[in-house]
């Protein structure tokens, strides 16, 4: 028996279901023992409950032997799921659904991480912002220990690692599924493919220098800056070579600027973004 998780019969479903359900979502999973698909459902709620750590708790009613409660809450068919919050019946679903569709239902209905874990995403944020980022890594880290599951701190750590040149690490990072943080994780992973392979700059740049309308060496320079993290000289390269010929190699300077928008999407450049939409539309026009 758990404190997140419990099974719950008619006589104790008021102390242990409804009166809780006023300050914590309570997951209500209708079961019985002849079900097969309530084996597979069950321990996975019961593994999550433990997972979320309070964040919802899990009250398990077998409906053969409490036939009331079912007949109250409208169970037609099991597994049966309801959540009940504040009064309120919140959100509900039948079947066993795959591990990631249920992830996604009780991050909908589950209270917000804990304001330690908050905390420590601030903490690392203004750590980011003074140029400490061993220390903004390490508060990532205790705080994706306390809450494994949240996939927002878990990039935070990414974008860290990539700060620190630790490649590897973030690659391997981002090889998982990003469900609830797919178009952040894609960004990241774009981001990645222009860190790699890192070159020196100073011979493109005297290349350039020899011959300003060189626009294939430009967009070389632009991959270079974009390797070692010089985002902004990146992006003025590549749309140097939108401004001298916007049509050069079916319009790659202009891919190359998008591409960078993509890699930079997120809060963290997001005036950077928004500065060269500004300037691309302009050489565009």
């Amino acid at each position: 028996m758990s404190e997140f998780a419990f099974d719950v019969s008619i006589e104790e479903f008021e102390a242990k279901v409804l009166i809780p359900a006023e300050t914590v979502p309570v997951v209500v999973d209708f079961w019985a023992p002849w079900c097969e698909p309530c084996k597979v459902l069950k321990p996975l709620l019961e593994k999550l409950a433990e997972e979320y750590k309070g964040r919802f708790i899990l009250a398990k009613v077998n409906s053969d032997e409490n036939p009331e409660l079912a007949q109250h809450f409208g169970v037609r068919s099991i597994p049966s799921v309801k959540v009940l919050f504040q009064g309120q019946l919140v959100d509900e679903f039948n079947g066993a659904l795959p591990e990631k569709q249920i992830r996604e239902f009780l991050d909908r209905i589950a209270l917000p991480a804990g304001p330690e874990q908050v905390n420590l995403r601030e903490q690392a944020a203004a750590l980011v912002a003074e140029g400490k980022l061993e220390e903004a890594l390490a508060a990532l880290v205790q705080a994706s220990q306390a809450n494994p599951q949240d996939q927002a701190i878990q990039l935070d750590a990414v974008d860290v690692l990539m700060q620190l040149g630790r490649n590897d690490e973030a690659k391997q990072l981002l090889a998982g599924e990003y469900a609830n943080e797919p178009d952040r994780a894609n960004a990241l992973r774009a981001r990645l493919a222009l860190l790699d392979g890192a070159a020196d700059t100073a011979p493109l740049e005297a290349k350039l220098e020899a011959n300003p309308d060189d626009h294939a060496t430009r967009l070389e320079l632009s991959k270079a800056y974009a390797a070692q993290s010089r985002f902004r000289e990146a992006l003025d390269a590549a749309l140097e070579v939108v401004r001298r010929d916007r049509f050069f190699n079916e319009g790659a300077g202009r891919k190359a600027v998008l591409a960078l928008f993509e890699a930079l999407s997120g809060e963290q450049y997001d005036d950077l973004v928004r500065e060269f939409r500004r300037k691309m539309s302009a050489a565009l026009n």
